[in-house]
């Protein structure tokens, strides 16, 4: 008796997760089409605006005058949007993080919308908080009317999790993430019971994502080959020096918002916004501009191209222009510009002391810079990670995440309340 009692409660589980499998499937799937489709478009535009267009009227692609014209209109496109269509694009962005509300569906094309022209346009933010929202409504708008029994945050996390693995291109990175959310809850049955169908959406992400596109992260830095004292002092020194960097944009982020806040509307913050960073971009080159990752790789490919001060001045840039588009309302996330200044900082690090490897200089920025953007701590060591593909790299990033983390944690983060306090 006490024998089928037992098979029987480890056989419920089972019974539970299995029709489970087939929603996180439809769900993984369409996130990742969504995400595609995005960006596919928001690529498409950037072409005519940033090169078939200026070439018809005889501008460089990325003259000072261009730069800062196109910027100053992707601030007008975005404001009308945020303006005129119903739902007003979402809620401010520096009030939401990765963990998306549930949205009404009214408010999600508006969303898309102003997230594609603001990848097109160049502003210094990435697309994951706004996709993340948009497929956090759409799983759930029709989850609700095609599924009632399940529950509805059940559609929320499945929706989440299949967002980041089309992403990274990897179901690890939301393994991670929701082990991370999981952490300080109160879970009924098995940890891996409560992460199974979310890491089914993120496998059916990743995998649809890696199948149409052929992302990577891996940048083809040389390899570090074995780790020596030395390369801990460095990742220890960079890690949390970049750490410090970010928090300095931290600790003005709600200044920066508060004075785009008193504009009071769209069509003036945004505008001005604009503005600022096209300004911003002239200053630092057309490497500062957009999310991030294909500049990242142009930098990377050639680590002795520029000197200290070029990566100096691409690093303060890029965060500024990072605080900047997300202070006056572009619809956008802060990880992948993140990865653009930390792994700038690295590189500036190699041009000082050519003794650093690039690959750990690389890896230790982005991990420091992450953590203080983002407060992630599985994320920010994964990201750091895949970028320079070493595994005899990870161990010197644990190790660094240490003192790095001591210097974010318990401080505010990237985020704010509707009130616009900082978010603890």
């Amino acid at each position: 008796m006490a024998q089928d009692t037992a098979q029987q409660a480890t056989a419920s589980p089972a019974r539970a997760l299995l029709p489970l499998i087939l929603p996180a499937l439809v769900v993984g799937v369409g996130a990742s089409l969504l995400l595609l489709g995005v960006s596919a478009s928001a690529e498409a535009l950037q072409q005519v605006l940033w090169r078939n267009l200026p070439d018809a009227l005889g501008i460089g692609r990325y003259s000072v005058l261009w730069t800062i014209v196109m910027l100053t209109a992707t601030g007008v496109a975005v404001g009308l949007v945020i303006w005129k269509v119903p739902g007003h694009a979402g809620p401010d962005p520096a009030t939401t993080g990765l963990d998306a509300p549930v949205l009404p569906p009214a408010v999600l094309p508006g969303l898309l919308l102003a997230t594609a022209l603001m990848l097109a346009g160049g502003p210094s933010l990435g697309p994951e908080n706004p996709i993340i929202a948009v497929n956090v409504g759409l799983a759930f708008w029709l989850g609700r009317r095609l599924l009632p029994r399940l529950p509805g945050g059940l559609w929320v996390a499945l929706a989440e999790a299949a967002t980041i693995g089309a992403l990274f291109g990897t179901p690890v990175a939301a393994a991670l993430l929701i082990s991370e959310a999981l952490a300080g809850r109160q879970l009924k049955g098995a940890l891996w019971d409560n992460v199974f169908a979310p890491l089914v959406a993120a496998a059916a992400g990743a995998v649809t994502t890696t199948l149409v596109a052929h992302p990577t992260f891996d940048l083809d830095l040389p390899p570090s080959g074995h780790p020596g004292w030395g390369d801990l002092l460095a990742v220890l020194v960079i890690a949390s020096a970049a750490a410090l960097l970010g928090m300095c944009a931290v600790r003005a982020f709600p200044y920066v918002h508060g004075c785009f806040a008193r504009l009071r509307h769209p069509m003036l913050a945004l505008p001005v916004g604009g503005l600022v960073l096209g300004l911003l971009g002239a200053l630092g080159g057309h490497l500062t501009l957009f999310k991030g990752l294909d500049e990242v790789e142009e930098i990377a490919a050639d680590p002795d191209g520029w000197s200290a001060g070029e990566f100096a001045t691409m690093t303060v840039v890029k965060l500024a222009a990072l605080l900047v588009a997300a202070s006056c309302g572009f619809r956008g996330g802060r990880i992948f510009p993140a990865v653009f200044v930390g792994a700038a900082i690295g590189l500036c690090a190699h041009a000082l002391v050519p003794g650093v490897h690039p690959a750990l200089g690389v890896a230790a920025g982005v991990l420091g810079m992450l953590l203080a953007i983002t407060r992630q701590g599985w994320v920010s060591l994964f990201t750091a990670a895949v970028l320079v593909a070493s595994p005899a790299i990870i161990a010197l990033l644990c190790i660094a995440s240490l003192p790095a983390w001591l210097l974010v944690t318990g401080r505010p983060q990237m985020q704010l309340r509707a009130d616009g306090t900082p978010v603890r």
